[in-house]
Formats: structure tokens, C-alpha cells, sequence
């Protein structure tokens, strides 16, 4: 059974998407509709913005999407996929994959989620940090007792979870990760508090927007960050893809089921194609995974 894995917010890079444009007809197609959806060349930055213009909240979010969509869209003779999963915003690729949502309704909604996370990062002095070499338990167990908003937010892989949270409550928690053993344990340059319960102000702008889209029965089994099981169900999928921006990322159970389930070779769309295939390796290495 093929799986396709779409990465989130993170694997954007300088110059992304330029290639595809310039070589194949089906990604220049896709890069002018995504502008004239959006009502800005959002194609110009993703190929010639700065780093620091590609790592706005939302701007990244739209240019990862995309990017994943040109890379789908010109892999010529991959075969259908069984399972598809997506990673935080990856998400949204993964549904347009599995047919429950068209290219021209999914971009609107992931230019709603990037404009409403915005804001709510606005509110609140906040951020995320990537912890490295603890169990999960341990981590939650410090989540816990540090005074403020703090909680496991990525469920990355075995050993690496990221902590969300208001910037004093995950400065403290920092040095506590350490004198607890972390290999690492480091502030991530992030807009703010993603997967946490400061993003309660983005879910109920996206709320009505998810509501009001039309979702299809999806073409295969989609796996959703929120409870890691394959779903087949539209209204259910709706459902937790609204509870996504407040809940944690169950990563690591969502590659474990799909391995449960029968997957047996996975395949990378989006970014550089290497950060999800990473994670796997530190589940199975012996799993066969490839990148567009």
C-alpha cells in the first residue's frame, strides 16, 4: 500500500517552486491560479522573497500548499495512493490528494487559517520549542507543572516533540527540559503558539469558513493529525480538521497506524522531501520512502 505524506509550515525554502514553473505546463498552471485566488503574486516571493518574507505565517502557509499541489501535480506515473496524511497545515495537501477538497476551495481556507493564526499570534507573546532526547510522558509531566500556558503540541517522532505555549511559560520550561536530560531543548523561530490552547481565536475564524466548504467523500483512507486514525467520513474530517488548530499533531501514532494498516512505501510531497521521511526512519528504517 503507497502513502502520500505532505509536509506543514517549516519546509518552506528560498527560491521554492521556481524549478517546477519554469519546466512543467500543470505547475505555471497551478502557481497563476493560486495568485489569482489569493489577489496577490505570491508566486514572485515564494521565487525570489527573502527568508525572512517566506517565513510569514501568511505567507508560508499558502507557499507550502502550493508547493506540495505543483509537486503533485507533475509527479507523471505515481501510483494512486491507499493512505494520505499531512502535517499541520500539510493537511489541507493531503485532503486535496484524497479528493475531499478541490485546489480552488482548499487555498481560501489556507489563506483564512494563515491570516487567523496571525492574528491570534498577536494577542499573546508567544512561541514553540522542539525538545529532543526525553520521553513523551516526561515532557507532558513538565508541561504540567510549569506556571502558564504551555503543552505538547508535535508528536513528531520517538524522542522529539515540540512544546507550544506563551514565551515566559516556555523560557522556564526550557531549562527544566534540560536539567531533565534533553539532548535539546531549543526555541523555534515561529510566529507564535501553534496546536495550543492560544490558538482558540484562529479555530473560531476558521470555523465558519470550514463549515461553509463543500467536502467530498475522500478517494482513499486520510489519516487526521487530531486522532491519528484513517477517516472516510466528510462531516467527521470537517469536524477535526476545525479542532486541528488547537489540538496537539499525534505525528508519531499517525505514521505507526498507517504502517498498522498496511502501508508499505511511502512517498514525500512538498518542501525539500526529506523532513517526514526523517521522522519515519526514526519508527522503521526499514520502511522504503521516496520524495517527488
Amino acid at each position: 500500500m503507497i502513502a502520500y505524506l505532505f509536509p506543514g509550515q517549516g519546509s518552506q525554502f528560498v527560491g521554492m517552486g521556481k524549478d517546477l514553473f519554469d519546466a512543467h505546463a500543470q505547475a505555471k498552471e497551478i502557481f497563476q491560479q493560486a495568485d489569482e485566488i489569493l489577489g496577490f503574486s505570491l508566486s514572485k516571493t515564494m521565487f525570489t522573497g527573502t527568508e525572512e518574507e517566506l517565513k510569514a505565517t501568511n505567507v508560508t502557509q499558502p507557499a507550502v500548499f502550493v508547493h506540495s499541489m505543483a509537486k503533485l501535480r507533475c509527479a507523471d506515473g505515481l501510483a494512486e495512493p491507499d493512505a494520505v496524511a499531512g502535517h499541520s497545515l500539510g493537511e489541507f495537501s493531503a485532503l486535496v490528494a484524497a479528493g475531499v477538497l478541490q485546489f480552488e476551495d482548499a487555498l481560501p481556507l489556507v489563506a483564512k487559517r494563515a491570516d487567523e493564526m496571525q492574528k491570534a499570534c498577536l494577542l499573546t507573546e508567544s512561541t514553540m520549542a522542539a525538545i529532543i532526547g526525553l520521553e513523551d510522558e516526561q515532557v507532558e509531566q513538565i508541561c504540567k507543572e510549569t506556571e502558564g500556558v504551555i503543552v505538547a503540541a508535535n508528536y513528531n517522532c520517538p524522542g522529539q516533540l515540540v512544546v507550544s505555549g506563551s514565551k515566559e511559560a516556555i523560557t522556564a520550561a526550557i531549562v527544566t527540559f534540560k536539567e531533565a536530560g534533553a539532548r535539546m531543548a531549543v526555541e523555534l523561530s515561529v510566529g507564535g503558539a501553534f496546536h495550543s490552547p492560544l490558538m482558540e481565536p484562529a479555530r473560531e475564524g476558521l470555523k465558519s469558513a470550514i463549515e461553509a466548504t463543500n467536502f467530498m467523500a475522500p478517494t482513499c483512507a486520510i489519516y487526521q493529525n487530531v486522532d491519528a486514525v484513517a477517516e472516510k467520513d466528510p462531516e467527521k474530517i470537517k469536524l477535526k480538521l476545525i479542532q486541528q488548530l488547537t489540538a496537539p499533531v499525534k505525528w508519531t501514532a499517525t505514521l505507526q497506524n498507517m504502517l498498522k494498516d498496511g502501508c508499505d512505501h511511502f512517498v514525500e510531497i512538498g518542501g525539500k522531501g526529506n523532513v517526514l521521511r526523517g521522522m519515519l526512519k526514526r519508527i522503521d528504517r526499514k520502511i522504503p520512502s521516496e520524495a517527488v
